[in-house]
């Protein structure tokens, strides 16, 4: 058995994977509908919109399989993404890179494999449309085509979830982007030991500028804030906008002393963005800092119910300063 190569932007591959927001979220018809279409029209036993992770293949959907992820290293689809055309394997056991692959000699039998990749707006290539046959076949010229036109709406619809986890205004992750991305980031510190902290930033007196200065006024305080975050933050830190005036930031991996010498970063170039901006006030910020205790924060949502409250004292300590 072969184990597919990584592709040369692996690293670019998987942030734009991750920043789709899908992994691990629960089915959806607009999926099912595509693998369920593939089935029928091509008459196999198996169709997969599956995603390549790190050590992973992940299925959003996979019709008439039933387990929803198998290990990279015995995918069929991370040797699909390495191309940009369709991988065609006719019959697996005569190919020299699958036919001693578990998933060919054990369930679900593969023997017929046709995966067109999956690519994103950028040219990423985060995953396959894929058709499983128990027995050898070949795809006609008019076939591949179809199959190309179907993987062609699998990409739609990854855009169109994408589109629904992402804040229109900043383009930072909304609630539903923030908190999918946040219980990944979670999840590898708990499996692996490491600390994560989360930071719940809220603007002060931002009515006021909105009251003074117009809403089209409010709107551009919240996105030099939302550069300011980018900027000071690490790539792999997960950032978003819950609403409003409400931003936060899950940091993995960090310890103390980092955080403060980032919070001094992002102080800094806030300072430098209002001392730059002629703009009749400046954009200041309150925050709540939460270390994640796996004991005590059992969800996404404790998480930030704590780091709420901190914010909030935090604010009140400011007034009264």
């Amino acid at each position: 058995m072969r184990v597919p190569d990584k592709p040369v932007d692996e690293a670019a591959r998987l942030e734009a994977l991750h920043r789709l927001n899908v992994l691990d979220t629960e089915p959806e018809e607009r999926f099912d509908r595509l693998t369920r279409l593939a089935r029928r029209v091509f008459n196999v036993p198996i169709a997969v919109v599956s995603l390549v992770d790190t050590e992973r293949q992940w299925f959003k959907s996979a019709a008439g399989l039933d387990v929803i992820e198998t290990p990279r290293d015995v995918s069929f689809c991370g040797h699909a993404i390495l191309g940009d055309q369709i991988l065609m394997i006719c019959d697996a056991v005569l190919d020299e890179r699958f036919y001693d692959n578990p998933l060919v000699l054990g369930d679900p039998g593969i023997r017929f494999y046709a995966g067109c990749p999956l690519k994103v707006a950028n040219g990423d290539k985060v995953g396959t449309l894929c058709l499983i046959d128990t027995l050898p076949r070949v795809l006609s010229d008019d076939e591949r085509e179809l199959l190309r036109d179907l993987a062609a709406m699998a990409e739609q619809e990854l855009v169109a979830v994408q589109l629904a986890t992402m804040d229109e205004l900043t383009l930072l992750s909304n609630r539903r982007g923030f908190e999918a991305l946040a219980r990944h980031g979670l999840a590898y510190c708990r499996q692996w030991g490491r600390p994560a902290t989360l930071l719940f930033f809220d603007l002060n007196e931002f009515k006021q500028i909105n009251d003074t200065y117009g809403h089209a006024e409010g709107d551009l305080a919240l996105k030099a804030f939302a550069d300011v975050l980018r900027i000071a933050f690490r790539e792999s830190d997960v950032i978003g906008r819950l609403g409003g005036d409400e931003f936060v930031v899950l940091l993995t991996g960090s310890d103390c002393v980092y955080i403060a010498a980032i919070m001094a970063r992002l102080q800094a170039l806030l300072d430098e963005r209002n001392a730059s901006a002629s703009r009749g006030y400046a954009i200041r910020f309150s925050v709540g800092q939460i270390e994640y205790d796996p004991q005590h924060h059992d969800s996404v949502a404790s998480l930030l119910l704590d780091a709420d409250r901190a914010m909030y004292i935090h604010k009140q300590t400011l007034k009264r300063g």
